[in-house]
């Protein structure tokens, strides 16, 4: 028999649809037979987590099944079940949230891995909670299974500081929106006339409506003051402030707690904060989300493939048929866009040199995509590395670049039909 050719597997494995060749069976039970110990696959839901363990034998996998249930008595069991069974590895499905307290319980115990659902996908009609189990160990062993990257726990908890002061931002900005609704409403145009609605002299002047002492001067400030407020709207003024403040009190108490559980990584996130649009604040988000040192990544190309900042690639008949982007962290990739806006506005800085050279073939959302993907590897260069950033200023001030530059222009205008004469600078007008 043809060693590519497929292998007809017997029993269950075949009703899974399961067609592997004789060498890749082969590879599976070698490195399962090699390692010593059992591999447990989990399939996990809100209420039951049905749990598959394969053991090697000389021509297949073997498998021992399991219910277990998901509060705290039920995942204690089920990690003495899966030590009973010599099991040192499980690999679990991210469904939702609820993988979460699974890995929480099984964690310091064994070597764990997260799947993703959509890369062990069932047949269609062929479909059972433990045979979706039991292809997730196969496939683990066979290294078919894209697994998601689940950082330490304490990086985790930066993760979860940072993420819930982005939403409290949200929800601020959710807030801001409804006050303004409610001063149109009143025929208030006060953001006509301020920068920001929300700012300390605006803030004034609303507590001021509320509380019925408004003392304002100046024509345009009185004009925009001009409305008027009834009882209901008065008391949702007060209500809206009274959030609003209890909203900055929180965003503040975040801050403090997570520059103290990162103070002793500050040296990354100063050295962060030397690229062009990279604040302290942003320094830290990036930290959170992919470590102080970016160890999880061996190379600058993974840490872009992860985030999704880089160039897809959808190939059939060996042409792409799409360079979109691929998913991937969606903190990151908000993170790298705001980034990339505030460093192509960074004056005499390469980015925008770079930025300005770009939009002309690229437009501007590539070819800030395009930025945040130079800054995204850049970031990988000094976490990963140790490097310092430093900035080179606009390479337009380059003698080479300049003479590339004036060549341009004059082959613009030549093809116009413009007779130009082109002469160097004297070193001393240069």
């Amino acid at each position: 028999m043809d060693q590519c050719a497929p292998y007809p597997l017997r029993g269950r494995a075949a009703r899974d649809g399961v067609c592997v060749s004789v060498r890749v069976l082969r590879d599976v039970l070698r490195k399962a037979d090699d390692m010593n110990h059992n591999v447990a696959g989990i399939d996990v839901h809100k209420k039951v987590l049905a749990v598959a363990v394969g053991k090697a034998t000389d021509d297949a996998l073997v498998f021992e099944r399991k219910l277990f249930g998901t509060v705290g008595r039920s995942l204690a069991e089920l990690a003495e079940w899966l030590k009973e069974r010599g099991v040192k590895e499980v690999v679990m499905e991210s469904t939702a949230q609820y993988w979460k307290p699974v890995w929480l319980a099984l964690e310091g115990s064994f070597d764990l891995h997260l799947a993703q659902a959509r890369s062990n996908l069932a047949p269609r009609g062929r479909k059972t909670d433990f045979r979706d189990a039991e292809r997730m160990v196969r496939r683990l062993l066979s290294g078919d299974l894209t697994l998601s990257f689940v950082p330490s726990a304490e990086q985790r908890q930066w993760r979860l500081l940072a993420r819930s002061k982005y939403q409290l931002r949200r929800d601020r900005v959710c807030l801001q929106n409804q006050l303004e609704g409610l001063l149109e409403e009143g025929r208030i145009k006060l953001s006509s006339v301020v920068t920001d609605l929300l700012g300390l002299s605006s803030l004034r002047i609303l507590r001021a409506l509320a509380d019925k002492r408004l003392r304002v001067s100046g024509e345009d400030l009185a004009e925009a003051l001009r409305g008027s407020l009834t009882r209901i709207q008065r008391l949702l003024l007060n209500q809206f402030l009274t959030r609003l403040d209890v909203i900055d009190g929180q965003i503040r108490e975040l801050d403090r707690t997570l520059a103290e559980e990162m103070e002793q990584y500050s040296d990354a996130i100063h050295r962060l904060s030397q690229i062009p649009g990279v604040g302290p604040d942003a320094a830290a988000q990036i930290i959170a989300e992919i470590g102080p040192k970016a160890a999880a990544f061996a190379a600058p190309e993974k840490l872009a493939s992860w985030v999704g900042v880089c160039p897809g690639r959808q190939e059939s008949a060996g042409e792409s048929t799409s360079n979109r982007s691929p998913k991937g962290n969606r903190p990151m990739r908000r993170i790298l866009t705001e980034v990339a806006f505030a460093a192509v506005k960074t004056k005499d800085s390469h980015f925008q040199e770079v930025f300005r050279r770009l939009v002309p073939r690229l437009g501007i959302k590539k070819a800030i995509w395009a930025i945040a993907h130079r800054i995204c590897r850049l970031i990988w260069k000094l976490l990963h590395e140790g490097a310092v950033y430093i900035e080179q200023g606009a390479r337009g001030q380059d003698p080479q670049a300049i003479r590339k530059r004036a060549r341009k222009l004059v082959g613009d205008l030549r093809r116009l039909g413009y007779k130009v004469l082109i002469e160097e600078p004297t070193p001393k007008a240069a």
